[in-house]
């Protein structure tokens, strides 16, 4: 316990973090949820792609956050994003903001299953931060650009379906396509990753050392239950990264 509440006092941000950034992380939050709710609404994009748009847009804006700003950067833009779907939940069914990540086919636990993803990035990523420090950065971009692409090419071109565990009594699936497609995209996120983090790391070893990464995050997601890969897919290859990447 005296770890944890180490880990918040420690990355508080500062008063004129607040200031100079949390307006800035509110409207960014406010702009990538207000986007997918009309491209929803206005454009009739399937769900499936909406919620992914945000997914993407707020995951990789922590990961350029943690890069340049560090820990207590990541925790106003979490905060600032925090407000947002919270927001979005009072209004509930029918809103543009909550219409942009509520998935139809999760009725009637539509709720449940934007707030199990929200507690799945929070615990993944203190996890990651309190394990493997900087290299949790990583683990923002794998979830956010990996883990992103493949609802999207699920929902456009999956054909070839899969059952996934899932905590309420709903039939969850992913199919082959867009597992393939985390894994091709993890892996590029890896290298990106890798290369922010320490640029003269990139080599041809390291290039084969991340092909297993990211089918370990590919494998990760396809059976992590439904609402909770936001959380080992940020774990493991911050993980995986910190062990093989020495």
């Amino acid at each position: 316990m005296d770890t944890l509440a180490r880990f918040f006092t420690d990355n508080i941000p500062t008063p004129a973090m607040l200031l100079s950034g949390g307006p800035a992380a509110l409207l960014w939050a406010l702009g990538a949820l207000y986007l997918s709710g009309s491209l929803k609404r206005h454009r009739r994009w399937k769900t499936g792609y909406t919620r992914k748009v945000f997914h993407f847009l707020i995951f990789s804006c922590a990961a350029l956050v943690s890069w340049r700003w560090g820990l207590p950067g990541v925790c106003l833009f979490g905060g600032m994003t925090s407000l947002v779907i919270l927001y979005a939940l009072i209004r509930g069914d029918g809103h543009l903001l909550y219409e942009g990540i509520a998935r139809e086919k999760d009725a009637p636990y539509r709720t449940h299953y934007i707030v199990m993803p929200y507690l799945a990035t929070l615990l993944g990523g203190i996890a990651a931060n309190l394990l493997f420090g900087p290299a949790a950065m990583i683990g923002y971009l794998v979830t956010g650009v990996g883990d992103a692409i493949g609802e999207p090419v699920g929902t456009r071109f999956g054909r070839h379906e899969y059952a996934v565990p899932s905590f309420r009594k709903i039939k969850s699936t992913r199919s082959l396509e867009g597992s393939a497609a985390v894994f091709g995209v993890s892996y590029l996120a890896l290298l990106l990753g890798i290369g922010l983090l320490s640029p003269d790391a990139l080599s041809l070893p390291v290039l084969g050392k991340a092909l297993p990464i990211a089918l370990a995050c590919a494998l990760a997601e396809a059976v992590s239950p439904h609402g909770w890969d936001n959380a080992t897919l940020q774990i493991l290859p911050a993980y995986l990264v910190t062990v093989l990447m020495v």
